[in-house]
């Protein structure tokens, strides 16, 4: 048994949006090349400091590693969304070249969430406990306006 300390697992990685996120990202994985990393390292790329964000370009083309977390991150709220109402909520996420467009969530025949989207190039949050709260606040605009309209919803 050794004395060294146990490292703290970074702040906001154990939240359920979070854990559900490295669910789906795992569940991508068809040859197990993700299989011995903890959830911190899988979800790393989603984590971008401000001072990376500054030194990325104002205006640039998003990569495809890019797009894919960002299909991911709503992906992860439309099934939490799912969970929270028993009701299948879908992202539909439409973006140009530059970078620029719109996400569309649907449920039934309710728009639950409308969101534009613009420099999709510096997608990613603070830290852990960032992802965790926009992925939280998306949910709710969801499931509130589920709540609100149910006969909608459920057409």
């Amino acid at each position: 048994m050794t004395d060294a300390p146990i490292a703290a697992a970074p702040a906001g990685l154990d939240h359920p949006f979070v854990r559900l996120l490295a669910r789906l990202v795992r569940a991508e994985d068809a040859f197990g090349n993700w299989e011995g990393k903890s959830d911190a390292e899988l979800l790393a790329d989603f984590i971008v400091t401000r001072q990376q964000r500054r030194a990325m370009p104002i205006i640039d083309d998003p990569d495809p590693d890019v797009l894919g977390r960002i299909e991911q991150f709503y992906s992860a709220a439309g099934l939490a969304v799912e969970q929270a109402t028993g009701r299948v909520a879908t992202p539909i996420l439409k973006l140009n070249h530059e970078g620029f467009g719109r996400l569309l969530m649907t449920t039934g025949r309710l728009v639950v969430v409308s969101k534009t989207l613009r420099d999709v190039h510096r997608f990613g949050f603070d830290d852990f406990a960032k992802l965790a709260e926009a992925g939280d606040k998306l949910v709710a605009e969801a499931v509130t306006m589920i709540e609100r309209y149910p006969e909608i919803a459920d057409l």
